[in-house]
């Protein structure tokens, strides 16, 4: 079990364990979709494994912060607003894992001409998520006196950084996807199918992290 006693001197610290956990799963992405591009069957087994196992372990710490946080009255912040949250944090793991399960349901192909559209495309939606954690890489000490400080402007910087980000995102998932439809002669259609689909988890990613960028920007704003 976790020591989560500190939550009302500095409500976000507890919250880092689960993070952390995140951000093993996000860090396995890309290495993730180098061995789906590359036709590396077996070391995309083993990685997916992984993340599986990751995401578990984010679902227990989440559980056990949920049954150690104190009522509202004992936080410098709304008890609500931290489980809202750790709720969006947790659909990050959640999301990653969900790309697992897809990109193993077949072998699936792609011809050469998207490949590095797709590399593009998963490295912006990476970008999203690593511009949220320089935002909870501050948080492990910030106290309630802190939000309007220093940290709590530099915070609000790389929220809106992070938004940013995701608008680009957005425009790559959109170019990517138009692609793949366009090539619908060189793919199976059970690919075409798979390959939107894992084109839409990313896109969920770089949304989740986007939101929680943002209900931090609201928490620290209050």
């Amino acid at each position: 079990m976790t020591d989560f006693s500190d939550f009302a001197e500095a409500p976000f610290r507890p919250l880092g364990a689960h993070m952390a956990k995140v951000k093993e799963c996000v860090a396995l992405v890309i290495p993730m979709f180098e061995e789906v591009l590359a036709g590396d069957w077996d070391a995309l087994a083993t990685r997916t494994q992984t993340i599986f196992k990751v995401e578990h372990q984010a679902d227990q710490i989440k559980t056990e912060i949920r049954t150690a946080m104190p009522r509202a009255f004992a936080l410098p912040i709304f008890r609500g607003d931290l489980l809202a949250y750790l709720k969006l944090q947790d659909d990050m793991a959640d999301t990653v894992e969900d790309l697992g399960v897809v990109v193993t349901l077949k072998n699936l192909s792609l011809p050469e001409s998207l490949v590095e559209d797709v590399r593009g495309y998963v490295a912006k939606v990476v970008e999203v998520c690593e511009l949220l954690f320089q935002c909870t890489d501050q948080l492990g000490d910030l106290k309630e006196s802190d939000f309007q400080g220093n940290v709590g402007r530099a915070i609000t910087e790389l929220v809106a950084k992070a938004e940013h980000a995701e608008w680009e995102a957005d425009k790559a998932e959109y170019a990517v996807s138009k692609k793949l439809f366009a090539a619908d002669d060189e793919i199976k259609p059970t690919d075409i199918y798979l390959w939107s689909k894992v084109f839409m988890e990313l896109g969920k990613l770089a949304n989740h992290a986007d939101k929680t960028a943002e209900r931090l920007r609201q928490m620290l704003s209050r």
